[in-house]
Protein backbone atom coordinates (compact mmCIF):
# COMPACT_ATOMS: atom_id res chain seq x y z
CA UNK A 1 0.00 0.00 0.00
CA UNK A 2 2.04 3.38 -1.16
CA UNK A 3 2.32 5.89 1.25
CA UNK A 4 4.18 8.23 -0.60
CA UNK A 5 3.06 10.54 -3.53
CA UNK A 6 4.78 11.06 -6.87
CA UNK A 7 7.76 13.61 -7.10
CA UNK A 8 6.25 16.75 -8.32
CA UNK A 9 2.95 16.17 -6.70
CA UNK A 10 0.80 19.88 -6.58
CA UNK A 11 -0.25 20.66 -2.94
CA UNK A 12 -2.66 22.89 -2.56
CA UNK A 13 -5.75 24.84 -1.56
CA UNK A 14 -8.46 26.07 -3.07
CA UNK A 15 -11.26 29.49 -1.79
CA UNK A 16 -14.04 30.83 -3.91
CA UNK A 17 -14.57 35.10 -4.16
CA UNK A 18 -18.13 35.12 -2.16
CA UNK A 19 -17.10 32.69 0.23
CA UNK A 20 -14.19 34.83 1.47
CA UNK A 21 -14.19 38.57 0.16
CA UNK A 22 -16.45 40.43 1.52
CA UNK A 23 -16.41 43.76 0.31
CA UNK A 24 -18.87 43.47 -1.52
CA UNK A 25 -19.98 47.14 -1.94
CA UNK A 26 -16.38 48.98 -1.98
CA UNK A 27 -14.81 50.10 -4.88
CA UNK A 28 -16.99 49.40 -7.06
CA UNK A 29 -17.82 46.00 -6.72
CA UNK A 30 -22.00 45.34 -7.91
CA UNK A 31 -23.78 43.10 -6.60
CA UNK A 32 -24.17 39.29 -7.56
CA UNK A 33 -27.27 37.03 -7.18
CA UNK A 34 -25.73 35.81 -4.15
CA UNK A 35 -25.82 39.38 -2.01
CA UNK A 36 -29.51 39.22 -3.48
CA UNK A 37 -30.11 35.84 -2.35
CA UNK A 38 -28.73 35.77 0.80
CA UNK A 39 -30.77 39.17 2.19
CA UNK A 40 -33.94 37.53 1.22
CA UNK A 41 -35.62 36.57 4.81
CA UNK A 42 -35.34 32.73 5.54
CA UNK A 43 -32.85 31.42 2.73
CA UNK A 44 -29.70 31.41 5.07
CA UNK A 45 -29.39 29.71 8.23
CA UNK A 46 -29.12 31.71 10.76
CA UNK A 47 -29.80 35.21 8.37
CA UNK A 48 -25.79 35.31 7.44
CA UNK A 49 -24.97 36.82 4.37
CA UNK A 50 -21.21 37.42 2.36
CA UNK A 51 -21.73 41.06 2.98
CA UNK A 52 -17.91 40.72 5.36
CA UNK A 53 -17.58 36.69 5.46
CA UNK A 54 -13.46 36.44 6.16
CA UNK A 55 -12.52 40.24 4.79
CA UNK A 56 -10.49 38.55 2.69
CA UNK A 57 -10.50 41.39 0.64
CA UNK A 58 -8.87 43.76 3.44
CA UNK A 59 -6.96 40.74 5.05
CA UNK A 60 -5.59 38.83 2.05
CA UNK A 61 -1.36 39.93 2.84
CA UNK A 62 -2.62 37.92 6.12
CA UNK A 63 -4.07 34.97 4.18
CA UNK A 64 -0.85 34.49 2.04
CA UNK A 65 1.16 34.30 4.99
CA UNK A 66 -0.85 31.54 5.71
CA UNK A 67 -0.83 29.67 2.56
CA UNK A 68 3.43 30.41 2.89
CA UNK A 69 2.90 29.18 6.03
CA UNK A 70 1.16 25.91 4.99
CA UNK A 71 4.14 25.56 2.41
CA UNK A 72 1.54 25.08 -0.36
CA UNK A 73 2.82 25.45 -4.19
CA UNK A 74 -1.02 26.36 -5.74
CA UNK A 75 -3.77 28.32 -4.08
CA UNK A 76 -6.90 28.27 -6.44
CA UNK A 77 -8.87 31.75 -6.24
CA UNK A 78 -12.21 32.17 -8.03
CA UNK A 79 -11.87 36.31 -9.35
CA UNK A 80 -16.17 37.51 -8.60
CA UNK A 81 -17.40 38.64 -12.09
CA UNK A 82 -18.93 41.67 -10.32
CA UNK A 83 -15.57 42.71 -8.79
CA UNK A 84 -14.34 43.22 -12.69
CA UNK A 85 -17.69 43.96 -14.39
CA UNK A 86 -20.59 45.82 -12.21
CA UNK A 87 -23.24 45.43 -14.47
CA UNK A 88 -22.06 41.69 -15.69
CA UNK A 89 -20.74 43.66 -19.26
CA UNK A 90 -19.29 46.85 -20.41
CA UNK A 91 -18.11 48.66 -18.07
CA UNK A 92 -14.79 47.41 -16.34
CA UNK A 93 -13.93 48.30 -12.57
CA UNK A 94 -10.22 48.84 -12.47
CA UNK A 95 -9.82 48.81 -8.85
CA UNK A 96 -11.45 45.11 -9.34
CA UNK A 97 -8.84 44.26 -11.51
CA UNK A 98 -6.19 46.16 -9.37
CA UNK A 99 -7.24 43.80 -6.37
CA UNK A 100 -6.27 40.36 -8.18
CA UNK A 101 -2.98 41.99 -9.71
CA UNK A 102 -1.98 42.54 -6.12
CA UNK A 103 -3.15 39.24 -4.75
CA UNK A 104 -1.57 37.15 -7.86
CA UNK A 105 1.54 38.79 -7.60
CA UNK A 106 1.69 38.59 -3.52
CA UNK A 107 0.97 34.75 -4.40
CA UNK A 108 3.78 34.37 -6.85
CA UNK A 109 6.05 36.24 -4.46
CA UNK A 110 5.35 33.34 -1.91
CA UNK A 111 6.29 30.79 -4.31
CA UNK A 112 3.46 29.69 -4.86
CA UNK A 113 1.15 28.86 -8.29
CA UNK A 114 -2.04 30.89 -8.59
CA UNK A 115 -4.92 29.10 -10.49
CA UNK A 116 -8.17 30.96 -11.33
CA UNK A 117 -11.37 29.40 -11.79
CA UNK A 118 -14.01 32.59 -13.39
CA UNK A 119 -16.98 31.71 -11.92
CA UNK A 120 -17.59 29.93 -8.74
CA UNK A 121 -21.46 30.79 -8.88
CA UNK A 122 -21.33 34.92 -8.83
CA UNK A 123 -23.23 36.05 -11.61
CA UNK A 124 -23.61 39.84 -11.54
CA UNK A 125 -27.30 40.76 -10.90
CA UNK A 126 -27.72 42.73 -13.50
CA UNK A 127 -27.27 40.02 -15.69
CA UNK A 128 -29.71 38.19 -13.73
CA UNK A 129 -31.99 40.93 -14.04
CA UNK A 130 -31.63 40.47 -18.07
CA UNK A 131 -32.79 36.51 -18.01
CA UNK A 132 -29.33 35.29 -16.22
CA UNK A 133 -28.12 31.17 -17.12
CA UNK A 134 -32.07 31.32 -19.10
CA UNK A 135 -30.46 33.95 -21.51
CA UNK A 136 -27.99 32.72 -24.26
CA UNK A 137 -26.55 36.48 -24.78
CA UNK A 138 -24.79 35.76 -21.08
CA UNK A 139 -22.97 32.68 -22.90
CA UNK A 140 -21.27 35.84 -24.74
CA UNK A 141 -21.00 38.08 -21.73
CA UNK A 142 -18.98 35.38 -20.18
CA UNK A 143 -16.73 34.93 -22.26
CA UNK A 144 -15.88 38.83 -22.79
CA UNK A 145 -15.46 38.97 -18.77
CA UNK A 146 -13.00 35.68 -19.47
CA UNK A 147 -11.44 37.86 -22.32
CA UNK A 148 -10.99 40.66 -19.79
CA UNK A 149 -9.54 38.75 -17.17
CA UNK A 150 -6.96 36.97 -19.14
CA UNK A 151 -5.82 40.14 -20.97
CA UNK A 152 -4.89 41.52 -17.46
CA UNK A 153 -3.69 38.01 -15.57
CA UNK A 154 -2.77 35.79 -18.29
CA UNK A 155 0.50 37.17 -18.41
CA UNK A 156 1.54 35.41 -15.01
CA UNK A 157 -1.69 33.06 -14.23
CA UNK A 158 -1.10 29.68 -16.11
CA UNK A 159 -4.02 27.31 -15.50
CA UNK A 160 -7.40 28.30 -15.51
CA UNK A 161 -11.17 27.77 -15.23
CA UNK A 162 -14.26 28.28 -16.72
CA UNK A 163 -16.58 27.39 -13.78
CA UNK A 164 -16.12 25.34 -10.46
CA UNK A 165 -19.37 22.84 -10.20
CA UNK A 166 -21.73 24.01 -13.11
CA UNK A 167 -23.58 21.31 -12.01
CA UNK A 168 -24.44 22.84 -8.54
CA UNK A 169 -24.90 26.60 -9.79
CA UNK A 170 -27.40 24.97 -12.48
CA UNK A 171 -29.35 22.70 -10.18
CA UNK A 172 -29.06 24.03 -7.17
CA UNK A 173 -30.02 27.27 -8.76
CA UNK A 174 -32.08 26.72 -11.23
CA UNK A 175 -34.23 23.64 -10.53
CA UNK A 176 -33.99 23.08 -6.85
CA UNK A 177 -34.02 26.23 -6.21
CA UNK A 178 -32.46 26.57 -2.91
CA UNK A 179 -29.52 28.47 -4.24
CA UNK A 180 -29.21 32.05 -5.61
CA UNK A 181 -31.37 32.92 -7.76
CA UNK A 182 -33.93 30.85 -6.11
CA UNK A 183 -35.42 29.47 -9.27
CA UNK A 184 -37.54 25.87 -9.29
CA UNK A 185 -38.14 24.29 -12.49
CA UNK A 186 -37.71 21.51 -15.65
CA UNK A 187 -36.91 23.19 -18.39
CA UNK A 188 -35.36 26.76 -16.33
CA UNK A 189 -32.44 23.83 -15.20
CA UNK A 190 -32.10 22.52 -18.78
CA UNK A 191 -31.65 25.96 -20.08
CA UNK A 192 -28.76 26.65 -17.53
CA UNK A 193 -26.92 23.66 -18.59
CA UNK A 194 -27.08 24.45 -22.08
CA UNK A 195 -26.12 28.45 -21.47
CA UNK A 196 -23.75 27.33 -19.08
CA UNK A 197 -22.11 24.92 -21.13
CA UNK A 198 -22.50 27.50 -24.44
CA UNK A 199 -20.08 30.17 -22.01
CA UNK A 200 -17.62 27.32 -21.30
CA UNK A 201 -17.15 26.88 -24.99
CA UNK A 202 -16.99 30.63 -26.08
CA UNK A 203 -15.03 31.21 -22.73
CA UNK A 204 -12.23 28.79 -23.89
CA UNK A 205 -12.06 30.54 -27.41
CA UNK A 206 -12.05 33.76 -25.68
CA UNK A 207 -8.88 32.80 -23.67
CA UNK A 208 -7.06 31.43 -26.29
CA UNK A 209 -6.88 33.88 -28.54
CA UNK A 210 -5.75 36.14 -25.87
CA UNK A 211 -3.28 33.89 -24.79
CA UNK A 212 -3.01 30.45 -26.82
CA UNK A 213 -0.65 28.77 -24.43
CA UNK A 214 -2.99 28.75 -21.43
CA UNK A 215 -3.85 25.72 -19.20
CA UNK A 216 -7.68 25.48 -19.54
CA UNK A 217 -10.21 23.26 -18.04
CA UNK A 218 -13.51 23.27 -16.10
CA UNK A 219 -13.72 22.13 -12.66
CA UNK A 220 -16.52 18.92 -12.50
CA UNK A 221 -18.10 17.63 -9.40
CA UNK A 222 -18.45 14.23 -9.24
CA UNK A 223 -20.78 12.31 -6.61
CA UNK A 224 -21.84 8.67 -7.29
CA UNK A 225 -26.00 8.27 -7.14
CA UNK A 226 -26.53 4.80 -6.26
CA UNK A 227 -30.50 3.97 -6.25
CA UNK A 228 -31.46 3.92 -2.41
CA UNK A 229 -33.45 0.58 -3.19
CA UNK A 230 -34.07 -2.15 -5.92
CA UNK A 231 -37.34 -0.53 -7.12
CA UNK A 232 -36.77 0.48 -10.48
CA UNK A 233 -38.65 3.87 -9.97
CA UNK A 234 -35.51 4.55 -7.55
CA UNK A 235 -32.92 2.71 -10.14
CA UNK A 236 -34.55 5.14 -12.82
CA UNK A 237 -34.28 8.25 -10.42
CA UNK A 238 -30.67 7.34 -9.80
CA UNK A 239 -29.86 7.38 -13.29
CA UNK A 240 -31.17 11.03 -14.23
CA UNK A 241 -29.81 12.54 -11.19
CA UNK A 242 -26.27 10.52 -12.48
CA UNK A 243 -27.04 12.15 -15.72
CA UNK A 244 -28.39 15.76 -14.65
CA UNK A 245 -25.09 15.97 -11.88
CA UNK A 246 -22.18 13.81 -13.21
CA UNK A 247 -22.61 14.01 -16.84
CA UNK A 248 -24.38 16.86 -17.93
CA UNK A 249 -21.05 19.04 -18.31
CA UNK A 250 -18.19 16.69 -18.89
CA UNK A 251 -20.31 14.86 -21.49
CA UNK A 252 -21.20 17.88 -23.78
CA UNK A 253 -17.60 19.64 -23.16
CA UNK A 254 -15.41 16.34 -23.95
CA UNK A 255 -17.74 13.89 -25.54
CA UNK A 256 -19.95 16.68 -28.17
CA UNK A 257 -23.34 15.31 -26.71
CA UNK A 258 -25.96 15.25 -24.03
CA UNK A 259 -25.98 12.39 -21.63
CA UNK A 260 -29.28 9.61 -21.54
CA UNK A 261 -31.99 9.90 -20.19
CA UNK A 262 -31.43 13.98 -20.78
CA UNK A 263 -30.67 13.93 -24.92
CA UNK A 264 -33.92 14.37 -26.30
CA UNK A 265 -35.23 16.94 -24.02
CA UNK A 266 -32.01 19.07 -25.05
CA UNK A 267 -32.26 18.18 -28.32
CA UNK A 268 -35.22 21.70 -28.22
CA UNK A 269 -32.85 23.80 -26.99
CA UNK A 270 -29.21 23.06 -28.65
CA UNK A 271 -28.59 24.97 -31.61
CA UNK A 272 -26.90 24.14 -35.12
CA UNK A 273 -23.40 24.62 -34.05
CA UNK A 274 -23.73 24.87 -30.52
CA UNK A 275 -22.16 21.59 -29.79
CA UNK A 276 -19.33 22.09 -31.56
CA UNK A 277 -18.67 25.29 -29.43
CA UNK A 278 -19.12 23.41 -26.20
CA UNK A 279 -17.08 20.82 -27.15
CA UNK A 280 -13.12 21.73 -26.08
CA UNK A 281 -10.42 18.89 -24.77
CA UNK A 282 -9.40 20.71 -21.64
CA UNK A 283 -5.32 20.77 -21.03
CA UNK A 284 -6.37 19.53 -17.42
CA UNK A 285 -8.88 17.47 -16.00
CA UNK A 286 -10.80 18.80 -12.62
CA UNK A 287 -12.59 16.78 -10.02
CA UNK A 288 -14.38 18.08 -6.74
CA UNK A 289 -15.44 15.22 -4.61
CA UNK A 290 -16.85 14.89 -1.19
CA UNK A 291 -19.45 11.93 -0.88
CA UNK A 292 -21.70 9.88 -2.31
CA UNK A 293 -25.71 9.49 -2.05
CA UNK A 294 -28.79 7.39 -2.34
CA UNK A 295 -31.49 8.19 -4.50
CA UNK A 296 -35.41 7.92 -4.75
CA UNK A 297 -38.30 8.71 -6.42
CA UNK A 298 -39.32 11.75 -5.46
CA UNK A 299 -42.51 12.83 -7.36
CA UNK A 300 -42.16 16.51 -6.02
CA UNK A 301 -39.50 17.44 -7.67
CA UNK A 302 -38.74 18.83 -11.34
CA UNK A 303 -36.62 15.49 -12.03
CA UNK A 304 -38.55 12.86 -9.84
CA UNK A 305 -35.40 12.65 -8.05
CA UNK A 306 -34.47 13.15 -4.05
CA UNK A 307 -31.76 12.04 -1.72
CA UNK A 308 -31.83 10.12 1.35
CA UNK A 309 -29.72 10.20 3.95
CA UNK A 310 -27.06 7.50 4.81
CA UNK A 311 -27.88 4.04 6.32
CA UNK A 312 -28.08 4.64 10.28
CA UNK A 313 -24.72 3.65 11.80
CA UNK A 314 -22.80 5.28 8.34
CA UNK A 315 -19.98 7.93 9.12
CA UNK A 316 -20.60 10.54 8.54
CA UNK A 317 -19.01 14.58 8.30
CA UNK A 318 -21.02 17.32 9.87
CA UNK A 319 -22.60 17.61 6.37
CA UNK A 320 -24.39 14.27 6.69
CA UNK A 321 -22.63 13.21 4.10
CA UNK A 322 -21.26 10.15 4.16
CA UNK A 323 -17.36 9.51 4.51
CA UNK A 324 -16.58 6.71 1.95
CA UNK A 325 -13.03 7.26 0.63
CA UNK A 326 -13.49 3.99 -1.59
CA UNK A 327 -16.28 5.71 -3.69
CA UNK A 328 -13.65 8.39 -4.45
CA UNK A 329 -11.02 6.20 -5.94
CA UNK A 330 -13.84 4.72 -8.01
CA UNK A 331 -15.09 8.45 -9.41
CA UNK A 332 -10.99 8.65 -10.00
CA UNK A 333 -10.93 5.43 -11.89
CA UNK A 334 -14.25 6.28 -13.79
CA UNK A 335 -13.20 9.83 -14.89
CA UNK A 336 -9.89 8.39 -16.39
CA UNK A 337 -11.87 6.05 -18.21
CA UNK A 338 -14.39 8.13 -19.31
CA UNK A 339 -13.23 11.64 -19.86
CA UNK A 340 -9.69 11.89 -18.78
CA UNK A 341 -7.25 9.22 -20.88
CA UNK A 342 -4.01 10.34 -20.08
CA UNK A 343 -4.75 13.87 -19.03
CA UNK A 344 -3.52 15.27 -16.03
CA UNK A 345 -6.08 15.08 -13.05
CA UNK A 346 -6.18 17.51 -10.69
CA UNK A 347 -8.45 17.22 -7.39
CA UNK A 348 -9.39 20.67 -6.86
CA UNK A 349 -11.70 20.47 -3.72
CA UNK A 350 -12.03 17.78 -1.24
CA UNK A 351 -12.38 18.26 2.49
CA UNK A 352 -15.15 18.20 5.27
CA UNK A 353 -16.77 20.24 7.53
CA UNK A 354 -16.41 19.01 11.11
CA UNK A 355 -17.70 20.53 14.62
CA UNK A 356 -14.57 22.79 15.41
CA UNK A 357 -13.74 24.21 18.80
CA UNK A 358 -11.11 26.79 19.82
CA UNK A 359 -9.98 24.88 22.98
CA UNK A 360 -8.75 27.15 26.38
CA UNK A 361 -4.89 26.73 25.06
CA UNK A 362 -5.83 28.84 21.92
CA UNK A 363 -5.68 25.01 19.87
CA UNK A 364 -8.09 23.25 17.26
CA UNK A 365 -7.67 19.90 17.61
CA UNK A 366 -9.87 18.58 14.57
CA UNK A 367 -8.60 15.13 14.50
CA UNK A 368 -12.00 14.03 12.55
CA UNK A 369 -10.52 16.04 9.78
CA UNK A 370 -7.20 14.92 9.82
CA UNK A 371 -8.77 11.37 9.58
CA UNK A 372 -10.69 12.28 6.55
CA UNK A 373 -8.36 13.68 5.10
CA UNK A 374 -5.72 10.75 5.82
CA UNK A 375 -8.13 7.92 4.28
CA UNK A 376 -9.30 10.30 1.33
CA UNK A 377 -5.39 10.84 0.43
CA UNK A 378 -5.16 7.23 0.74
CA UNK A 379 -7.43 6.89 -2.10
CA UNK A 380 -5.87 9.33 -4.06
CA UNK A 381 -2.68 7.09 -3.68
CA UNK A 382 -5.01 4.14 -4.42
CA UNK A 383 -6.13 5.28 -7.60
CA UNK A 384 -2.68 6.39 -8.87
CA UNK A 385 -1.59 3.13 -8.25
CA UNK A 386 -4.05 1.74 -10.88
CA UNK A 387 -3.02 4.11 -13.43
CA UNK A 388 -4.71 7.70 -12.97
CA UNK A 389 -2.33 10.15 -13.57
CA UNK A 390 -3.46 12.54 -10.64
CA UNK A 391 -1.15 14.76 -10.06
CA UNK A 392 -2.14 17.39 -7.52
CA UNK A 393 -4.40 17.67 -4.35
CA UNK A 394 -6.26 20.98 -3.12
CA UNK A 395 -7.71 20.95 -0.38
CA UNK A 396 -11.32 22.45 0.67
CA UNK A 397 -10.70 25.00 2.13
CA UNK A 398 -7.71 26.88 3.39
CA UNK A 399 -10.17 29.04 5.55
CA UNK A 400 -13.68 28.06 7.41
CA UNK A 401 -16.00 30.47 5.50
CA UNK A 402 -19.38 31.13 4.64
CA UNK A 403 -20.94 28.03 3.59
CA UNK A 404 -24.13 29.49 0.73
CA UNK A 405 -27.33 28.72 1.76
CA UNK A 406 -25.93 27.30 5.51
CA UNK A 407 -23.99 30.72 6.57
CA UNK A 408 -21.41 30.69 8.48
CA UNK A 409 -22.64 27.31 10.60
CA UNK A 410 -20.43 24.43 9.01
CA UNK A 411 -16.27 24.68 8.87
CA UNK A 412 -14.46 23.50 5.80
CA UNK A 413 -10.81 25.22 6.89
CA UNK A 414 -8.00 24.36 7.76
CA UNK A 415 -8.00 27.38 8.92
CA UNK A 416 -10.44 28.93 12.20
CA UNK A 417 -12.30 31.76 11.33
CA UNK A 418 -14.16 33.68 14.51
CA UNK A 419 -16.25 35.83 12.80
CA UNK A 420 -16.74 38.06 15.46
CA UNK A 421 -13.30 39.29 15.39
CA UNK A 422 -11.96 37.65 11.97
CA UNK A 423 -9.43 36.19 14.02
CA UNK A 424 -7.13 33.62 12.06
CA UNK A 425 -6.18 29.98 14.01
CA UNK A 426 -4.32 27.24 12.41
CA UNK A 427 -6.05 23.66 13.01
CA UNK A 428 -4.12 21.10 13.93
CA UNK A 429 -5.31 19.60 10.15
CA UNK A 430 -3.33 22.24 9.31
CA UNK A 431 -0.07 21.56 10.48
CA UNK A 432 -0.91 18.02 9.70
CA UNK A 433 -1.29 19.21 6.35
CA UNK A 434 1.83 21.60 5.83
CA UNK A 435 3.80 18.13 6.90
CA UNK A 436 2.42 15.73 3.54
CA UNK A 437 2.84 19.79 1.58
CA UNK A 438 7.16 19.46 2.56
CA UNK A 439 7.03 15.83 1.79
CA UNK A 440 5.93 13.83 4.82
CA UNK A 441 4.59 10.28 3.89
CA UNK A 442 1.03 9.43 4.57
CA UNK A 443 0.31 7.59 7.51
CA UNK A 444 -2.00 4.59 6.40
CA UNK A 445 -4.03 2.04 8.74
Amino acid sequence: MATSFPDGFLWGASTAAYQIEGAVAEDGRGPSIWDTFSHLPGKIHGGDNGDIACDHYHRWPQDVALMSKLGIGAYRLSTAWPRILPEGRGRTNDKGLEFYDRLVDAIMAADIEPWICLYHWDLPQALEDRGGWQNRDVASWFADYAHLTVRRLGDRVKHWATFNEPNAASIKGYCDGDHAPGIRGRMTALNAIHVMNLAHGLGVEAMRSERPGLLIGNIYNFHPREPATEREQDETAALMLDALWNRSFPDPQIHGRYPEPLAAEMEALVQPGDLDLIRHKPDYFAINHYTRTRVHHDPDHPFQVGVVPPLPGTPVTEMGWEIAPHAFRLVMIEAKERYSGDLPVYILENGAAFTDQVEEDDRVRDGQRIAYLRDYLGAVLDAIAEGVPVRGYFVWSLLDNFEWTLGYSKRFGLVHVDYGTLERRAKDSFHFYAELARGAALERE
